[in-house]
C-alpha cells in the first residue's frame, strides 16, 4: 500500500510537470487512472523537413509538441487517443532513419528515433498500451485513417496540373489524397467525416470522385475557395483538427534552419518509467530502455 501511494504521488508529479511544460495553452492531462509510461524526443516529418518533437506516452494517450526549451518549455500540444492509433514499421528513408508511420483518423505522419533500439521500444510500448486500452474499453480498433501528406520538397510542381510552384503560386495539400497541389487545383471544399465536421481543402479530382459517389451535399458541390488562397491557405485553414493542427508544422518551419539542424543531432533518449503500481526505481529516469 505504501509503495502504491508513493507511486501515485510520483506519477501525479510527473504528469503535472508535463502539463506545466506546455504553459497555459496546454490542456489538462491528469485524470484518475492515467499513468505516464515514457518520454523522449523523436523527429517528425513535417511539410518542409523533419522537426524535433517531444513525445509523452501515457497508458491511454500519446502527447507531443514542439520544443522551445528542452525539458522546460513546449508548445503546440497535440493529444491522440491510443485507441485511434495504428503503427506501421518502415525501412530507413533518405531523410530519416529508424522511422515508422503513426496513423490517426485526422492526421497521419512519419516519426524517427535516434536508434533502432529506441524505435522498437517506442513501438512496443505504444502497441502494448493500445492493446490494453482497447481491452479495457471493450471496443474494436479504428479502421479509418487520414492519408499521409506528401512533403513539400517532394515536388516542385502541382501534382494535378503540373504547373511550377512560385512565390505567387503556393503549395497546398489535399486532405483526402495528401497530394501537393496549387490553389487553382484545390479551390473546392468537402466534409471528410474522420478529419472534420466542417469542409476542408480537397483537390479537384478528389472533389469529382466524392461528387460521383454522392458523398457531397449540394452546398459542397458549389463550394469554392478564394481566388488567390489568402483566406483559405494551409496556415489559416478554417478547421484545425483537435490533435494535429496544420499551423503546427507551419510555425516550426519558421524556426531558424541552423537551430533545427543542431537539434537533429541532439537526441533526448527514450526514458521508460516502468510504471507497475509500485514505487519506481528513480534511476530509471536517467536510463533509457535497452
Amino acid at each position: 500500500m505504501v509503495d502504491q501511494l508513493a507511486f501515485t504521488q510520483e506519477n501525479r508529479e510527473r504528469i503535472q510537470a508535463v502539463e506545466n511544460s506546455f504553459g497555459p495553452s496546454g490542456k489538462s492531462l491528469f485524470r484518475p487512472g492515467r499513468v505516464l509510461i515514457g518520454e523522449g524526443r523523436l523527429m517528425k516529418l513535417c511539410r518542409r523537413r523533419p522537426q524535433p518533437k517531444v513525445f509523452y506516452l501515457f497508458n491511454d494517450i500519446l502527447v507531443y509538441g514542439s520544443i522551445i526549451l528542452h525539458g522546460h518549455w513546449h508548445k503546440n500540444q497535440q493529444i491522440i487517443s491510443l485507441e485511434d492509433i495504428q503503427l506501421e514499421d518502415l525501412e530507413d528513408g533518405v531523410s530519416m532513419e529508424n522511422q515508422w508511420l503513426i496513423r490517426t483518423p485526422r492526421k497521419s505522419f512519419y516519426v524517427s528515433a535516434a536508434s533502432a533500439e529506441e524505435k522498437h521500444a517506442w513501438m512496443e510500448h505504444i502497441e502494448d498500451c493500445r492493446s490494453k486500452q482497447l481491452q479495457h474499453a471493450g471496443c474494436q480498433p479504428g479502421c479509418t485513417f487520414a492519408t499521409t501528406w506528401i512533403p513539400d520538397r517532394a515536388s516542385a510542381i502541382c501534382m494535378r496540373c503540373s504547373k511550377t510552384f512560385r512565390v505567387n503560386k503556393r503549395r497546398h495539400h489535399c486532405r483526402r489524397c495528401g497530394f501537393i497541389v496549387c490553389n487553382a487545383c484545390s479551390k473546392n471544399r468537402a466534409v471528410i467525416c474522420h478529419i472534420s465536421t466542417k469542409p476542408v481543402r480537397v483537390c479537384r479530382l478528389c472533389h469529382l470522385s466524392l461528387q460521383d459517389h454522392g458523398a457531397l451535399t449540394q452546398d459542397e458541390v458549389h463550394s469554392r475557395g478564394d481566388s488567390d488562397g489568402r483566406n483559405c491557405s494551409d496556415e489559416y485553414e478554417l478547421v484545425m483538427p483537435e490533435y494535429e493542427a496544420t499551423i503546427d508544422d507551419e510555425a516550426d518551419d519558421h524556426a531558424p534552419h541552423k537551430w533545427v539542424e543542431s537539434q537533429i543531432n541532439s537526441w533526448s533518449p527514450y526514458h521508460y518509467l516502468k510504471p507497475h503500481h509500485q514505487s519506481p526505481n528513480l534511476t530509471g529516469l536517467s536510463n533509457h530502455l535497452t
